[in-house]
């Protein structure tokens, strides 16, 4: 009598590779004071279960919203909060974490962070890894604030200085937003991020194949 189980076709590495095509690629994933912060949970999960290592880092305003616990859990990783925190191997930290990244993602950026990306402030932990990264791997954001904020020239005069600079943009959407107002302002949903993030780490893959 044979007792073995099938348990159907083995799957090859193409089936593998849908299955986690960010695999072995490392996601510094970054979030600033807003509620949309408990999207970013979303999209830690999703990278993770994309196959990638992910590591979080978040501004003091961004805690107010979400715990580093829930990332920690999520991403099985530690999760910086201050510049001043101690690092495993005594690195850096704003040069250890950027340097190992293959894609950063500020997920909510702030009408504050992109007005810090756009003057080169660096006055805290992600400001900071945002400055330090340029030339390190691709920056992409996830705008999402009040819609006056998002449409004042100020903001507008750093979208465009970033976008000039190659910093990726999604979003942010049209909504009913957490003021009670509705315009433009929500951060787009974590789906659509991860979908722009899998386009940009292919196109520089693909870059770096032609090199």
């Amino acid at each position: 009598m044979n007792d073995a189980v099938d348990k159907g076709p083995t799957k090859g590495p193409k089936d593998q590779a849908a299955d986690a095509p960010l695999a072995g690629k490392n996601v510094l994933l970054c979030l600033t004071g807003g509620i949309a912060c408990y999207k970013s949970a979303a999209l830690a999960s999703g990278l993770v279960q994309a196959g990638s290592s992910v590591s979080v880092a978040m501004t003091a305003a961004a805690e107010r919203f979400v715990t580093p616990l829930t990332f920690q859990t999520l991403t099985g990783r530690r999760v910086y909060t201050s510049l001043w925190q101690a690092s495993e191997d005594f690195e850096s930290q704003h040069l250890s974490l950027t340097g190992l990244a293959d894609l950063m993602i500020i997920a909510p950026a702030t009408a504050d962070i992109m007005a810090k990306m756009a003057s080169g402030i660096a006055d805290d932990l992600v400001s900071t890894l945002a400055l330090s990264v340029h030339g390190a791997c691709p920056i992409l954001i996830a705008p999402a604030m009040n819609t006056r904020m998002w449409l004042a020239p100020p903001t507008q005069d750093n979208l465009a200085r970033l976008k000039r600079w190659g910093v990726h943009v999604i979003g942010p959407e049209e909504g009913r937003l957490a003021c009670d107002t509705t315009g433009p302002g929500r951060m787009s949903e974590p789906e659509e991020i991860l979908a722009a993030a899998m386009r940009i780490l292919r196109v520089s893959d693909n870059s770096a194949d032609r090199v």
